[in-house]
């Protein structure tokens, strides 16, 4: 750090003094470049409020979610992202970073008399509310926001049930339908580029709100089946009240600029020119065995052809081991009892098989550093800090055909299952750029529509990829996909949520005893008793789900 001596700051101040007129120090102080909360322009606020909130959900369903809903494995520095080695101390501070700043663009916009960025802001919060209930259970709601109002109850707030948290995200959204029903040009202070999701499209923006109201009480489905029916009827039954994304053009999606690692695709290898968070990626085989067996055109998108494969050869003479024409050629007697995947194109990493992922498929290099041949790294493409298809994706029309075709499959009035569920597929594979593929994706068995509410979550599975968050909330609810845990897991079974952080349990004691007190601890639950991430929220108490 650069130091002054006092007399070389002082003496130019003195000097200023005496040719202008010194003013008054107050207002020397004063930053003229500064702006401050009572009078920021909402359009200076939304912007951060809208990266952040998408980075932080691209970085959950990419990265340690992707590794529960097994999307993905990591060969190095893999405990938490295969194993659920998480620990005690998953912070929530991020999530709640973004709603002081949002509410912060709300309060500022009802002072400007902005109605679309009020409710652009009530979206917002109940995303990212819904995210905090949906990944901790009961958390600060009611009082979260008012620390700087003083008083214990606003310092160290209460938690709020998750039931009454998901009742507030549903009025919030239903209240930004109403906000966000104006053409555009009935509204003050939209500027097109700070809106990094819709361009300052309102009629988007209410989708968005309406989609939400879906996944929201789809998500109540289990545990309140009388308001998730009526509350998604209700928005079925009328579509010009309750627009919902029902095209890829309508998605939530954010595009990331690449500039630095603060707006760029996470784990690339531009930003990290050592290439080593995204070496460490590598597709699971849960993922790669089903997407074979159903011929998918998006492996291909998402995922590259292991380097060498592997052939394992009875015809070979003992003690062979040596690389021709691009493949390794193996007798039996150097493979042994391991067990090797010696498809051609692509090979899974299995969940949570080991200690030591690396070694996997007879790698010859194992360690923290390795470069493993054998197994499919990700597509070149999520090498690049940025590209048409690397985007944060908060919620898409594939999502929402799902989600209407498990309601209809359910009995409820929400259209026609089939139609929905293949609606979705389609949506889906049209992001991934092989939407020529339909036709003869859908006709194929296993994805022909089986009249299944199993069928419908495992497509709707495969189409999170990247934003793996949602599969896990739906595995949560329903137990599909029957995703199983493996042999190096920290527990027998999948995780059903984060821990409360221990600086919350320390300094909001009560608060957080409270909430902890309230989770149902499982046979699972083990040495972390209730504060476990396998102890079961409200939301899956009594259902007997998902295990």
């Amino acid at each position: 750090m650069r130091k002054f001596s006092i007399k070389s700051t002082i003496f130019p101040l003195l000097l200023t003094c005496l040719m202008f007129s010194c003013k008054d120090l107050s207002e020397l102080n004063e930053n003229p470049n500064g702006v401050g909360p009572e009078t920021v322009n909402p359009n200076l606020v939304l912007p951060t409020v809208l990266t952040e909130a998408a980075k932080l959900y691209v970085n959950l369903g990419y990265q340690d979610i992707a590794g529960v809903v097994q999307h993905t494995q990591k060969d190095a520095w893999s405990s938490g992202h295969n194993d659920y080695d998480w620990g005690g101390d998953q912070s929530w501070n991020a999530y709640y970073d973004i709603l002081r700043n949002n509410d912060l663009l709300y309060k500022r916009s009802v002072e400007t008399n902005f109605e679309f960025h009020q409710g652009v802001s009530l979206v917002m919060k109940s995303f990212i509310f819904g995210l905090i209930t949906d990944l901790w259970g009961d958390a600060p709601y009611t009082n979260a926001l008012e620390g700087e109002n003083g008083g214990t109850d606003n310092i160290l707030p209460a938690f709020d049930s998750q039931e009454k948290i998901y009742a507030g995200v549903i009025a919030d959204l239903e209240k930004a339908n109403t906000m966000l029903s104006k053409g555009k040009a009935d509204y003050s202070g939209i500027v097109d580029n700070v809106d990094v999701f819709y361009g300052g499209d309102p009629t988007k923006w209410r989708k968005m709100a309406n989609s939400l109201l879906l996944r929201y009480y789809m998500r109540l489905s289990a545990k309140q089946p009388e308001i998730a029916k009526a509350g998604i009827e209700k928005i079925v039954a009328n579509a010009a009240q309750f627009p919902i994304i029902t095209t890829n053009a309508d998605d939530a999606t954010m595009s990331f600029p690449g500039n630095s690692e603060a707006d760029a695709w996470p784990a690339n290898a531009v930003i990290d020119a050592s290439g080593s968070n995204y070496r460490r990626i590598k597709m699971a085989a849960t993922l790669v065995d089903r997407l074979q067996a159903l011929k998918d055109p998006r492996l291909a998108i998402w995922a590259k052809k292991v380097e060498i494969p592997l052939v394992v050869d009875a015809k070979l003479p003992a003690g062979t081991d040596k690389i021709v024409d691009g493949k390794r050629y193996l007798s039996p007697d150097k493979v042994g009892k391991t067990v090797v995947d010696t498809d051609p194109d692509y090979v899974g990493l299995p969940t949570s098989f080991s200690a030591l992922p690396s070694a996997y498929n007879l790698n010859p290099t194992p360690g923290q550093t390795s470069f493993n041949p054998h197994v499919s790294f990700l597509n070149e493409i999520y090498k690049e800090a940025k590209g048409p298809l690397l985007k944060a994706r908060l919620i898409s029309a594939a999502e929402v055909h799902f989600i209407l075709a498990e309601a209809a499959l359910k009995g409820w009035a929400a259209g026609v299952a089939k139609e929905h569920y293949e609606a979705g597929v389609k949506a889906s594979l049209g992001t991934w750029t092989v939407g020529d593929d339909y036709d003869k994706y859908i006709a194929q068995p296993g994805v022909a529509f089986d009249k299944s509410i199993k069928q419908v979550l495992e497509q709707k599975w495969i189409a999170s990829w990247t934003a793996a968050t949602e599969a896990w909330f739906d595995f949560r609810r329903t137990g599909f996909p029957e995703l199983k845990a493996g042999p190096a897991a920290k527990r027998q079974v999948l995780p059903l949520r984060f821990y409360y952080m221990q600086d919350e349990l320390r300094i909001n004691k009560a608060n957080a005893e409270g909430a902890v007190s309230k989770l149902e601890i499982t046979s699972y639950s083990q040495a972390d008793k209730g504060n476990s991430p396998w102890s079961k929220q409200w939301l899956v108490q009594g259902t007997g789900k998902p295990w």
